[in-house]
């Protein structure tokens, strides 16, 4: 848990030192003050908002036990097992079987599965996703990856402001700093693939242990994760890339587009699979 903190810290310093240069790029010292207060409000924000802003994305509903009494009954079971607090339940009307957690703690935690998922997958299967998925708010990671998709999506956009702010600003800043906005432009969506990808597959490896380990058997998970990888190349599924390390499968994987490669940063299902497979739980 510790560990995890350090990481937020650090991703949320990145997230505010990043606005503070794209102001002090585009307006010098005004723009540098201006960029700080932008910086600490984006920070605050993926901290205390980030379940909300992942559950709005995917479009989903909560969800109570008589609305949906067996997924209910499979997470109360497992949280009882887990040993933590029953989560906010949610379902989003995705066709694709996928499935994610969220939230800052253990005591502010969400998960949501699609409707593809609940259609799709055996009782046994489904139970394995969401001993996954738990086992994200248990090892205190889901934070994390949120903050980590809300810090992508940061860099992205004040990559778009130096590009617009270079396009309108004649090619000039206060400084006459062109070379510097340019490589701002080009390397800041990179940068973002890079934070993304130094946290994605070991939380993924860990959880898919974790889940294995509560079940006492990794044979349901593994099963589940291949029908959800099939499933994925044949069904579309509309999530913005730096959203898409959240869900247990990578929903871009059957899609063509644009850095949707360099936002692959799940682990091969091939190997996870194996690694359910490899041991006893």
């Amino acid at each position: 848990m510790v560990v995890n903190t350090l990481k937020t810290a650090a991703l949320l310093a990145v997230l505010g030192a990043l606005f503070m240069g794209i102001g002090a790029a585009l307006g010098g010292t005004g723009g540098l003050a201006i960029g700080l207060v932008i910086g600490v409000a984006f920070a605050g924000g993926s901290y205390w908002f980030s379940d909300t802003l992942a559950i709005k994305a995917a479009r989903a509903r909560p969800v109570t036990r008589e609305q949906a009494p067996e997924l209910y009954d499979l997470v109360e079971d497992l949280t009882r097992r887990a040993g933590i607090p029953m989560p906010r339940l949610y379902i989003s009307p995705e066709r694709q079987p996928n499935a994610f957690a969220t939230g800052r703690s253990e005591h502010h935690a969400a998960v949501c599965c699609t409707q593809g998922i609940l259609q799709v997958l055996e009782p046994d299967e489904l139970r394995g996703v969401l001993a996954h998925e738990l086992s994200h708010v248990r090892n205190h990671d889901i934070l994390i990856s949120s903050v980590a998709a809300a810090v992508a999506l940061a860099i992205m956009f004040v990559a778009r402001i130096a590009m617009f702010g270079a396009i309108f600003g004649g090619g000039r800043s206060e400084n006459g700093n062109i070379f510097g906005l340019l490589a701002m432009m080009i390397l800041a969506p990179i940068a973002a693939m890079f934070v993304q990808m130094a946290l994605s597959r070991s939380r993924e490896y860990q959880a898919d242990a974790s889940g294995a380990h509560l079940l006492h058997d990794g044979e349901p998970l593994a099963r589940a994760l291949e029908k959800i990888e099939a499933y994925a190349k044949k069904v579309p599924m509309n999530v913005n890339p730096a959203e898409a390390t959240a869900y247990i499968i990578n929903p871009l994987t059957g899609r063509r587009v644009s850095y949707a490669g360099l936002f692959s940063t799940h682990p091969p299902t091939a190997e996870r699979v194996a690694r359910l497979r490899d041991r006893p739980w």
